[in-house]
């Protein structure tokens, strides 16, 4: 299945999960792209501990996942 995911928010859980659930479908055989618009362009600037957006945004794209902003 193909799917896009828009994300336009600039709260680290909110593109934590999207990129958690991009990831997930990715296993599937899914392809998937994720589209980051607004606020979610700069996710790198809320990469924490809690929310390691850099660790997950890498492992999308190395797992074939389209990234897009």
């Amino acid at each position: 299945m193909k799917i896009t995911m828009i994300v336009c928010q600039d709260n680290p859980e909110v593109i934590w999960n999207a990129f958690r659930l991009a990831n997930m479908m990715i296993e599937g055989k899914d392809d998937v792209s994720i589209f980051l618009n607004g606020p979610s362009v700069c996710y790198e600037q809320s990469d924490s501990g809690q929310f390691p957006l850099r660790e997950l945004a890498k492992s999308f794209t190395l797992s074939e996942g389209r990234l897009l902003a």
